[in-house]
């Protein structure tokens, strides 16, 4: 077990342990939980690279009637999540070692919801940091082939959401065609006037509805701190739609 902090996330309404040198959760992990809605009870939801836990854990303080799961591939990571899950309290959350390079069957048309903030780059300038660079790098896997295995994790009308660059629109785009619709574009604003530089996307399986691209959400202020929309979300820990 690696060194690690105890942070919080959503204004001290959630724990989450945390490697003191290593991959540590952003606020894309908080806006990406917030897309999700109109969960049911017993439905299913797959975080796909879970990281330390920080989307699971934002999911099951909303949704405690979902049974929620979170594969990832760094043991250490795994450990941490599960040990924040259980100081939160949540026994609808659990983490599982795995690697999805290597999917099993029994995962695929299992989930009704399927979450994922994948590595961002395969060019990038891999971190020293071994998990750093494992949590922000593909390694032999691309972002079209980490999708497929999201939507194979996918109920016929499940639903699926991501964060990314801007840059990695078309790639996303190309990976739903003929397979996901009702397709949903938030772009996030680091401060206003500025171009967008990371977007949310959702889509739902099986689903051939047009795309639409809603407003996107202003983090920032002109000073750096929060905006009230970024506030309801990453304090609040409110729906991106209430």
């Amino acid at each position: 077990m690696p060194e690690y902090t105890n942070d919080y996330l959503l204004d001290k309404q959630i724990k989450i342990f945390q490697p003191l040198d290593g991959y540590r959760a952003s606020s894309d992990a908080v806006m990406l939980s917030s897309m999700v809605q109109r969960v049911k009870i017993g439905e299913r939801i797959l975080d796909l690279g879970s990281g330390t836990g920080a989307i699971s854990l934002c999911l099951a303080h909303r949704f405690p009637q979902a049974e929620i799961t979170g594969f990832e591939i760094q043991p250490e990571l795994e450990k941490l999540s599960n040990l924040s899950a259980e100081a939160n309290g949540f026994v609808n959350l659990r983490f599982v070692n795995c690697d999805i390079r290597q999917p099993q069957t029994k995962w695929f048309g299992q989930y009704h919801h399927v979450i994922t903030n994948p590595p961002y780059s395969a060019n990038d300038m891999p971190s020293p940091n071994a998990g750093k660079a494992c949590a922000h790098n593909f390694q032999n896997f691309n972002l079209t082939a980490w999708l497929n295995i999201a939507l194979k994790c996918l109920t016929p009308q499940g639903r699926i959401y991501t964060v990314n660059r801007t840059e990695a629109i078309d790639e996303i785009l190309a990976a739903f065609y003929g397979r996901a619709g009702a397709i949903t574009i938030i772009p996030l604003y680091s401060k206003s006037g500025q171009d967008a530089k990371r977007v949310l996307i959702s889509a739902r399986k099986n689903d051939h509805s047009p795309s639409r691209i809603l407003q996107g959400l202003t983090i920032h202020n002109d000073d750096g701190t929060y905006t009230a929309a970024a506030q309801k979300i990453l304090r609040a820990g409110k729906s991106m739609f209430d």
